[in-house]
């Protein structure tokens, strides 16, 4: 799926001046606290703020464009949570780095930030949610577990830039293919991207085909209801019973041309 994005209004703050964390009159509540919140702020003039929520508590979501100076495939979102004791006059910390936006919502949304107030704007570069990053976001009753990912250029950066995750989806009804990548190109005008979903029997399967993509785009794996219906279509039952398939999985987008699809790479 490609998303087209809208330029950000002329009336809004400048995106790249460094946050206002709201701490006027509070100081860490321990020595460790300040210093990770120095260690984890040090850079953030050149953060990108794509989403904040002020209350008692703040919630921060950002896009870190120095990530590419980081060790290799480092994710490049950042999440912070700040909690402030008003009648101490601290403040406590948290944050963490996610590969995909609804990843990163997903922890703030877990740590009490509503999810209606961290929704996404257009600005900063190409990010709006869609179908396949609405379900990371929910990622309802745990379906998904996060095993692997990695964000980095394709060759080079006027190729664009490409991020891929590897999860084990619990959901019954993708048993037989557990394993998914979801992968999200970039343009390189920052301005489309498209994300996109693979499903594999193994984790060793799914690892040898993120990292060597010379076959293409795997085809998609049958969805469950329709191997119910041949199964029951094998198997004798008694007239008139019914038989109710489960819920269709979730499959892959099609397959990709051999010109758009991506050679292996070597990890770094």
């Amino acid at each position: 799926m490609t998303e087209q994005f809208s330029s950000w209004p002329d009336d809004q703050p400048d995106l790249f001046a460094s946050p206002d964390y709201r701490l006027d009159g509070f100081t860490a509540a321990t020595e460790e606290i300040e210093d990770y919140f120095h260690r984890a702020t040090l850079d953030d003039s050149s953060f990108v703020l794509l989403a904040a929520h002020h209350s008692g508590d703040s919630y921060l979501l950002f896009h870190d464009p120095t990530y590419i100076y980081d060790v290799p495939g480092t994710a490049s979102y950042v999440a912070m949570h700040l909690t402030r004791d008003t009648e101490q006059r601290t403040y406590r910390f948290a944050e963490q780095k996610h590969p995909l936006s609804p990843l990163a919502q997903r922890w703030l949304v877990q740590r009490g930030c509503p999810p209606t107030k961290v929704e996404l704007s257009d600005a900063g570069g190409p990010r709006a949610a869609d179908a396949l990053e609405e379900l990371l976001r929910a990622n309802t009753d745990d379906r998904y577990e996060v095993l692997d990912h990695h964000t980095g250029e394709v060759g080079d950066f006027s190729a664009g830039m490409e991020t891929w995750v590897m999860v084990r989806d619990a959901h019954p009804d993708s048993a037989q293919f557990p394993y998914r990548i979801f992968l999200e190109e970039v343009a390189p005008s920052l301005t489309t991207y498209t994300v996109r979903e693979a499903a594999f029997p193994t984790a060793e399967a799914a690892d040898n085909w993120v990292w060597d993509r010379d076959r293409g785009w795997p085809a998609a794996p049958e969805p469950a209801a329709v191997r119910a219906e041949a199964a029951v279509a094998r198997s004798p039952r008694a007239p008139g019973r019914l038989a109710v398939p489960p819920n269709p999985v979730t499959a892959p987008h099609p397959s990709v041309s051999s010109e758009t699809a991506r050679t292996g790479r070597g990890r770094s």
